[in-house]
């Protein structure tokens, strides 16, 4: 599911909000063991690659795609036979944990494992700081590298489709703009209606 659409995780469930917000993650320990008891559970897990995912690598192969810049932390892009390279994850990724001190990441099963075996709260087997998913949570800055190479994307494409997205996530909404400044067309699509159709090219609004 998505997360603001009308059935999505934040709007049926609006205290599954908490869980991304940075602050009250460090600040409370129940709210991380909650969070990691739901990673487990999670439906990305065993979720596989759509035509949605499967038709922007028809683009790539046809030589068209200049980046695939997304907010998902699933990976499935990759699973969907995506170049790892031309994928740009500004909010990273769900398949990594990422200490909160020193910055080192594991494969996010081997951290799952340790909850499967009683360490609800597992810590950095390196400096014992704070674990998390390797995402970026409400309160948290995104990965200088990873936003230039986003803004680079939309500054330098022709034509820029926002698919699957509500465009209410700022900053990564704001491409959109950056974009079209760079006189690139804008198509949106997207299940309901987005702040950016009325400078679209194009609106889509049918299922990805």
């Amino acid at each position: 599911p998505d997360f603001r659409g009308p059935k999505g995780v934040w709007t049926t469930n609006p205290a599954a909000q908490q869980r991304f917000t940075l602050d009250r993650y460090v600040a409370d320990r129940e709210v991380r063991v909650e969070a990691w008891r739901n990673r487990r559970s999670h439906a990305a897990w065993t979720a596989q690659p759509n035509a949605g995912h499967r038709a922007l690598v028809d683009l790539e192969r046809a030589g068209r795609l200049r980046a695939l810049v997304t907010q998902n932390v699933d990976e499935l892009h990759q699973r969907a036979g995506a170049s790892p390279d031309l994928v740009v994850e500004i909010h990273g990724t769900m398949r990594q944990a990422e200490c909160l001190g020193c910055g080192d990441r594991w494969p996010m099963h081997d951290v799952l494992d340790r909850v499967d075996e009683g360490d609800s709260d597992p810590s950095c087997g390196r400096c014992g700081g704070l674990l998390k998913s390797a995402t970026i949570s409400f309160g948290q800055s995104l990965r200088p590298e990873v936003w230039r190479a986003a803004v680079s994307a939309a500054c330098d494409c022709d034509l820029f489709l926002a698919v699957g997205s509500s465009l209410q996530v700022y900053p990564a909404a704001g491409l959109c703009d950056t974009a079209i400044d760079a006189g690139a067309r804008l198509v949106v699509v997207n299940a309901e209606p987005t702040p950016y159709d009325g400078l679209a090219a194009a609106v889509l609004r049918e299922p990805i």
